[in-house]
């Protein structure tokens, strides 16, 4: 019987746990098969990132290849969110037993896997930011020290401090016998701030910059068709149509599906990606197989909006946001393009309405206006109040 060592170590500011153990190739074989099983050049082991279930899994996993498990307890978790490290105790067994519940009534409830992952981290991180003290015994005033200390201590947005709260109303939904009351827990209204958009002619200079074919072609498809991050890495060869000129978009936001549309001037360069990568089921694959990283596209995007000379924050979203604001600029109406971006409510397409410039680029000062009229009446090239 092989012998595995499971010992906490520090990886990328994350806490993490080491599987060593003496080589053998199949004893390797199985262990990077693992569930959530990484290897880093740097430390030279395979490891996982350390929270209380994925270790629990892991056991369960080296468990059913019949190895012996010896195994340390980290001491304390480190995290690094927003660059900033904390540290806090793991949890303890009745809490560990509350957070695996947790998350089998977010999956009960069919919430996306992004959603699950981020209600599930806050509430593991307010799990272990109170301690020892028993769950049931949980108050809003926990919940109001904790997210005093999340949003101080790591300078949460209005958005995230928002998703923390509907997070905590559905823990307490889902734990009725802690004393936290889900409507006593103060939900900030959101922010009103208008999109990033990028003019077309940065777009395009984006694309000429970025020379690597499967990124330009990533950047071209969220742009022409409007897509969400998730729902390129998504895609599959199966959800395209070219004689219709559509893309079958499926599972979106809200568990929808939609068609959006696939620009033909992108076709050659389709073409030459799919000949030169030759990709097996996703449209965007992973050099190793399976999904593509999120956090590769949102690196690729932001060296190439760097050489591309662009200053705004541009997020892949920003050109999602780009695609529908052209669109209404070229006077597509709002409800084609409603269903093009798969909104629920057309309230959230009339933003679009705010940053689009086509009318408002008609619309003249009245300082403009009161100047040409009085170079009209006295021929002076130049009024004396501006010069």
């Amino acid at each position: 019987m092989t012998s595995i060592t499971l010992s906490p170590f520090t990886h990328n500011s994350k806490s993490c746990i080491a599987i060593k153990f003496l080589y053998s190739f199949t004893a390797k074989e199985y262990i990077k098969r693992g569930p959530d099983v990484k290897w880093t050049k740097t430390h030279r082991c395979f490891y996982i990132y350390y929270d209380e279930l994925r270790l629990e899994k892991l056991k369960s996993y080296l468990n059913n290849g019949d190895f012996k498990i010896i195994s340390e307890q980290p001491k304390t978790v480190e995290t690094s969110r927003r660059g900033i490290i904390t540290n806090q105790k793991p949890l303890n067994e009745e809490k560990i037993e509350v957070y695996r519940h947790f998350i089998n009534y977010l999956k009960g409830k069919r919430f996306s896997n992004s959603t699950v992952t981020s209600y599930g981290n806050f509430i593991l991180d307010f799990l272990r930011y109170t301690g020892e003290k028993p769950t049931a015994s949980l108050d809003e005033n926990d919940v109001r020290l904790y997210l005093e200390w999340a949003v101080g201590k790591l300078n949460y947005a209005v958005s995230t401090h928002r998703q923390m709260v509907s997070g905590m109303r559905h823990f307490a939904y889902f734990y009725p016998a802690c004393s936290i009351n889900a409507e006593a827990i103060y939900m900030p209204s959101k922010d009103k701030k208008l999109p990033v958009v990028l003019s077309i002619e940065e777009i395009i200079r984006l694309l000429q910059v970025t020379k690597n074919l499967k990124h330009r072609v990533a950047i071209a498809m969220l742009y022409a068709s409007g897509l969400r991050i998730g729902e390129l890495i998504s895609l599959e060869l199966s959800d395209f149509d070219f004689k219709r000129r559509q893309l079958h978009i499926r599972n979106g936001k809200g568990r929808k599906d939609r068609y959006a549309t696939i620009a033909e001037h992108l076709y050659p360069l389709l073409k030459n990606y799919n000949t030169t990568y030759k990709p097996v089921k996703y449209f965007i694959e992973n050099p190793k197989g399976g999904q593509y990283s999120p956090a590769s596209i949102r690196s690729f995007l932001k060296k190439g909006c760097k050489l591309a000379g662009i200053t705004k924050p541009v997020t892949p979203h920003t050109l999602r946001h780009s695609y529908a604001t052209h669109l209404l600029e070229q006077g597509t109406g709002l409800r084609h393009i409603q269903e093009l971006l798969g909104h629920s409510r057309p309230e959230t397409t009339m933003l679009y309405t705010h940053v689009a410039r086509k009318d408002l680029e008609q619309i003249k000062s009245p300082l403009d206006i009161a100047l040409n009229k009085v170079t009209l009446r006295d021929n002076h090239d130049d009024f004396p109040l501006l010069s």
